[in-house]
Formats: C-alpha cells, structure tokens, sequence
C-alpha cells in the first residue's frame, strides 16, 4: 500500500509563482497527510504551516548561475541520501532544475516521480543561446522519464507534446490553487499610503524582462489622464533600470515602486485595474490573484495562461496579433503592442462601468481555481496508480 505522504521539491519559497502554489497547496494537504518539503536552497519568504517538515539539500543560498550549475551534482547526491533515509516513495518537484535532479536520481531510487511544469518551454528556450539549448535537450530526454507530468495550462502541455516530444502517458493539465477565503482576508489588511481606487493601476511580478514592466511605463506616460497612478510590486535586478525609465518618461511622481510582498493582496484591492505586460508564462499567479481581488485585468494575450483565465471558452493557440480582445472575464491586447495597450487604458478609464463590470466578472472566474477544487486534483494524480 502506498504511503499516504506527500513530498514536495522546488528550489526555494524565496517568492514567485511555483514557490507561492507550492505552499498553497502544502498548508492545505498538512490537514490530512503527512508533508515534506524539500529545498535546494534555504530561503523562505512564504508562510508554512509549521506540521511540514522541512529538508535542505543545501543550506546555503547563491545568487550566482555558475555557482547553481557547480552545486547540482551535490543536491542530487543528498536528494539520493534523503530518498533512502526517509524510504520516500514518490517525489513532486516543481521548476525546471528540482525537475531533472528529481528524475535523474530516480535511475538509482527507483521513487515515482512526477513533474511540475510551470510554463510553456518554447516560450523561454527559443533563443540560441548555450542555455537554451541545454535546457530543450534536458526536457526531451528526462521529462520521458518521468512517471506522471502536472502542465499548469493546456498550452504548455501541448507544448510539450508537439516541441519536445514528450509521450509519457500519464500527463495531466491541472491549474494553480488559491486559498480565495484567506486572500479576501488578507486583502482587508491597511497599507501604509493612501491610495485612491480609481485613478490607480497596479502590476505585480519580478523586474525581469520577461514581465516587460518597460512597456507598462512607456503606455502610462502616454495616457491622456495624467493623475493616474501605477504601483509596481516586485524585486528584481531591472529595478534601478526601470526607476530611470521613470525620470527620463516623467512620471516618476505617479510611480510607486514597492519590494516583493507577500501579501500583495492588500494592494491589489485597493486598484481598479491590474495591468499585465509579460512576454511569456506559464499560469501567471498574479493575474488570478488580482481577481480574487475584484481587478480588471487588462493582460497581454502571451503564451501561455491569460487567455485559459479571461477567454477559457476561446481557442487556447489563438494569440492576437492587432486587435484588442474584450474578453469573458477579462481584456487582452497584443504582447509588447505599446499603442493597443494605451488605447485600451484611455478606454477603460473613460469607461468606469467596464470596470465594474470586469471587477464583478473575475470574482464569478475566480471559484474555479478555489484551493479546495484543485487540492482534489492534486491528490488524485499524486495518489492514484
């Protein structure tokens, strides 16, 4: 009989997307199972219940790539010492890199494993570069390996299937969990400036490229209501770059840059409208958490998650090109299309009835993500043969 334990294993909770819906999914699990956690590196920045065990492959933290890619083979090694001390039977990581340790100590456990795939591939490992083509080689050759693999969207499981083909038979498509009752609690938590509702836009996300914060600022500069605000919530290495981009566009007063949070849901319910910019996901968080929150998400339509969360009834390989789309529950433009994106803005802020109503339409999406609906989902990949 299989052991009734769920072991987790990511990188780190040191913020961000999988790191969130890892300890989502773990504080809800505690209640009937018994938990583990492992981590590659020891940070933290997300509340865990304290019935979850806690194992560091590496109790150092680097910030350094080479320095990552040097310590892998000693975090596969202890992963191989941990699987055998405590007789784990089957491991679910998360990321990229828990994925190929996870699967390549597998050839000497012999634990079921199964795989978290939090993006589509092809969206990040397009380019030529050595890592890039390191990373596609990898996923085609482990992730067959692997007994089951979780797709966060339909399009990254396609994505696997027709770029990297991937044919293990026992793949699922299983979206992220949100505990909503905790984030409406949380999102009644005071903030300590005053904002006001209904001139303000909101982003949240790391200051990577990747979440394209630069064409947020270039549309804000271009709105014709120049007492409109923007907050951006994250860290990330791009923050004094785009803290420039402020002063040279002139909207450095109308600009507030605030560290990561774990408790972003404080001031994403006190925006009208959450704005997304990102040239590629794989189920951005953010956006579901900005409708827990009664937001109107106006989301580039990018690869892959925003168009299964505001148009789930439209072809999911559709991606606009030139035209705005005022979806089911949300609004989608273009990825990296400036002059839609500020059109789109102007509109909506002419517009305060379209905001109410996308506000009323994300919170009647929202219940499909609820944590209690996707923990079912979870438990049945993890548990059924």
């Amino acid at each position: 009989m299989q052991s009734r334990r769920i072991v987790f294993l990511i990188n780190s909770l040191d913020g961000g997307g999988a790191e969130r819906v890892v300890s989502t999914l773990l504080n809800n699990f505690v209640e009937k199972y018994e938990c583990h956690l492992i981590l590659m590196e020891n940070k933290i920045s997300y509340e865990l219940d304290k019935r979850v065990n806690i194992i560091y492959l590496s109790h150092k933290s680097h910030d350094s790539k080479i320095v990552k890619i040097i310590n892998t083979p000693f975090m596969a090694y202890n992963l191989f010492s941990i699987i055998k001390r405590h007789k784990f039977e089957q491991i679910v990581s998360f990321m990229y890199v828990a994925n190929y340790i996870n699967i390549f100590i597998k050839f000497f456990t012999k634990h079921k494993t199964i795989l978290s795939e939090r993006v589509s591939p092809s969206s990040i490992y397009d380019n030529k570069r050595i890592s890039s083509f390191v990373h596609r080689n990898l996923i085609r050759y482990l992730y067959n390996k692997a007994d089951k693999i979780i797709s966060v969207s339909k399009v990254a499981n396609l994505d696997l299937e027709r770029n990297y083909s991937i044919n293990t038979p026992q793949k699922f498509v299983i979206y992220n969990p949100y505990d909503i009752e905790k984030i409406k609690e949380l999102s009644l938590v005071d903030i300590d400036f005053i904002i006001k509702k209904e001139t303000t836009m909101i982003t949240v996300g790391s200051l990577i490229p990747r979440k394209n914060h630069e064409l947020i600022l270039k549309a804000m500069s271009k709105l014709e209501n120049k007492n409109i605000n923007l907050i951006i919530l994250g860290k990330g290495y791009q923050k004094t770059y785009l803290e420039q981009i402020t002063k040279k566009l002139d909207i450095i007063d109308r600009v507030r840059f605030i560290d990561f949070d774990s408790n972003p849901y404080k001031y994403l319910s006190k925006s009208s409208i959450f704005v997304f910019a990102s040239n590629a996901e794989g189920f951005p968080n953010v956006i579901a958490e900005a409708m827990c929150c009664g937001c109107c998400v106006v989301s580039s339509d990018c690869t892959s998650g925003p168009r299964e969360l505001l148009s789930p009834s439209s072809d999911i390989e559709i991606q606009l090109s030139n035209n705005v789309d005022y979806a089911e529950y949300g609004i989608l433009y273009p990825v990296n299309d400036e002059k839609l994106l500020v059109t789109t803005l102007n509109h909506i802020f002419k517009n305060r009835d379209l905001i109410e109503y996308y506000s009323q339409k994300t919170l009647t999406r929202i219940s499909d993500f609820n944590i209690n609906k996707i923990a079912l989902e979870y438990e049945k990949v993890i548990f059924d043969n």
